[in-house]
């Protein structure tokens, strides 16, 4: 069982890695951006449908709470594309909750590794910090009912790279070319990041 979840998730990961760079590379709005992004959207469904067992079979938290800051990234992503109004459903406030959630979970989890040693708490501390940030910038904005034209772009572009970095982490720490290991886990945020701060500055001041 254990096998087969892996397999639909490794296959669901190498097609959703794709769909990411179709629908950055494609021109914004157009049908091939849109159907793109959509199957990216339903591949990181099926990653965090096949990672969600996989955690509990482990008895691996680690996995777990990753998986649901990873999907919520695409979630996110999907629903500020679609959602043109700014007002958030009760899916959103879910969601953006479970977010935070999931944050202080890798916090106390962090405390947890850092207390017995294990450099994993690095990526804890990070990947957490993130998601309660995140989180609450998606919150703020549905509190305040601002994410409408540019904002809205904005807010889809950073939960789509977002999980676009999820996927390509998930890609090279399956078998990290050298130690330590939280290297390869942090290493695509801090590349990729810069670029969607610069992304994001240009969609605004446009």
């Amino acid at each position: 069982m254990t096998q087969l979840l892996l397999s639909i998730h490794i296959l669901a990961g190498t097609v959703a890695l794709f769909c990411s760079a179709l629908s950055v590379l494609s021109e914004k709005g157009k049908q091939l951006h849109v159907f793109s992004g959509r199957a990216y959207f339903w591949c990181m469904a099926i990653i965090f449908l096949t990672a969600m067992p996989m955690s509990v079979i482990k008895n691996n938290l680690f996995l777990f709470l990753i998986a649901i800051f990873s999907f919520y990234l695409a979630f996110a992503g999907m629903r500020f594309a679609r959602n043109r109004k700014g007002v958030a459903t009760t899916f959103d406030w879910i969601a953006v909750a479970l977010m935070i959630l999931s944050g202080l979970g890798m916090w106390i989890l962090a405390a947890i590794y850092f207390s017995s040693n294990n450099s994993q708490y690095i990526v804890l501390v990070v990947f957490g910090f993130l998601a309660m940030a995140l989180g609450y910038i998606d919150l703020r904005s549905y509190r305040d009912e601002t994410a409408t034209g540019k904002e809205r772009i904005s807010r889809h572009l950073t939960n789509m790279l977002g999980g676009t970095i999820a996927v390509v982490t998930a890609v090279l720490v399956v078998n990290p070319p050298f130690e330590p290991e939280w290297v390869w886990w942090v290493l695509p945020t801090a590349a990729i990041t810069p670029v969607i701060f610069w992304w994001n500055k240009k969609v605004l001041n446009s």
